[in-house]
């Protein structure tokens, strides 16, 4: 009996407490929300600050906030916003639940995007599209596709010291991967039919294939930019994430997420070695240590694209990246210490890229060597 005296008591103070937040609520229904921040993952503390940021950004009902990516897009901002003028940057209470919401926003994107950019068969790949060319017991070989028609596909003739001029092409069976941007990965097996000139290149003529393979898909969202950086080697378990207050290899950041990014150097690279890459961010200079996982060489510019996959990034870092990508990010004026300008990036000789570190040989050697 005592005990459900108790038990009524505390139900009764919990109703009343309850009762007494929500009359501050507005005429928003708070337990709607509070329901769907739930359902989403979100903490009890983490809900009421989301409340709070909904009711600032003005939304006319806050549980918009967890169904629609612009009233979403709104309450990011705001709070972005809110931490930048605060100072607040430093509060892990803060970052964790931004970093949460970034992760929230990318599934909504996700399921947004969803199963709309995949391709199924040769004939819906693009040409110029870059191609990975798979020959058994020769090796993996770059080309590009010059044409493609409903009834063949034409793709340059790859050219390798392993090749030889009389290299018996007709007939041969062929595996071709290529990454097609904003998608996946994919892999399918054709056979060549004959050697052509197409538009003025030497090419292989080979035949179409209906069995798409669609391998990794894309991990994270990322966002193209052109912005200068610098390149530093990383040796052994050196820290990737620790600023650098001297300016490295100058390079060009080509496209950013927060699992990696894709940068431009001048000369010839090899996947496999670890770097850094740092730039400034609104102000906030970013360092982002990873391995550099593939490379394409542009022969006529003797440039290349080193795409870098990222270690663990700390919070701050990552949120910062993210708002980049989302477009959370106020506008201002970069002005550090250490920035460079991005028309000498563009402007700067593989030469100059190449040798502008001499305590870095194994860097250099590496950038040597045929990627």
């Amino acid at each position: 009996m005592v005990l459900s005296i108790i038990i009524f008591i505390a139900a009764t103070i919990g109703f009343v407490i309850l009762a007494y937040n929500m009359k501050d609520k507005n005429k928003a229904n708070w337990l709607q929300f509070y329901a769907e921040g739930k359902d989403s993952g979100f903490s009890f503390k983490e809900i009421e600050l989301m409340y709070n940021i909904a009711v600032k950004s003005k939304l006319d009902d806050p549980a918009m906030l967890f169904v629609s990516m612009e009233q979403l897009d709104v309450c990011i901002r705001t709070f972005v916003q809110y931490i930048h003028q605060s100072g607040e940057s430093s509060n892990q209470e803060y970052q964790t639940l931004l970093s949460k919401l970034y992760d929230y926003r990318g599934r909504m994107e996700a399921d947004k995007t969803g199963g709309k950019s995949g391709i199924y068969n040769s004939r819906q790949i693009s040409e110029g599209q870059n191609l990975r060319v798979q020959i058994t017991g020769s090796g993996v070989f770059r080309a590009q596709i010059v044409q493609n028609n409903n009834n063949f596909m034409t793709i340059s003739k790859p050219v390798s010291e392993k090749l030889s001029d009389n290299f018996p092409w007709q007939g041969l069976k062929l595996s071709i991967y290529f990454w097609r941007e904003e998608d996946a990965g994919y892999v399918f097996d054709t056979e060549v039919i004959g050697e052509i000139v197409s538009k003025g290149i030497v090419s292989l003529k080979i035949s179409h294939s209906d069995s798409l393979f669609r391998t990794q898909k894309r991990k994270s969202l990322r966002v193209k930019l052109k912005k200068a950086a610098f390149l530093y080697p990383l040796a052994g378990n050196e820290d990737g994430n620790k600023l650098e207050p001297n300016p490295g290899l100058k390079c060009m950041l080509e496209d950013i997420s927060d699992t990696g990014c894709a940068i431009v150097i001048g000369g010839k690279a090899e996947a496999g070695f670890r770097i850094k890459v740092q730039f400034v961010l609104n102000n906030v200079p970013i360092c982002i240590g990873g391995t550099v996982r593939s490379v394409v060489y542009k022969e006529d510019k003797n440039t290349s694209i080193l795409r870098v996959e990222a270690d663990p990034l700390p919070i701050e870092v990552r949120n910062q990246i993210l708002g980049e990508v989302f477009g959370m990010l106020p506008e201002e004026e970069e002005d550090l210490p250490f920035r460079m300008l991005a028309d000498e990036a563009q402007t700067s000789t593989p030469e100059f890229v190449l040798g502008a570190n001499p305590s870095t040989p194994e860097l250099s050697e590496n950038m040597e060597n045929t990627a």
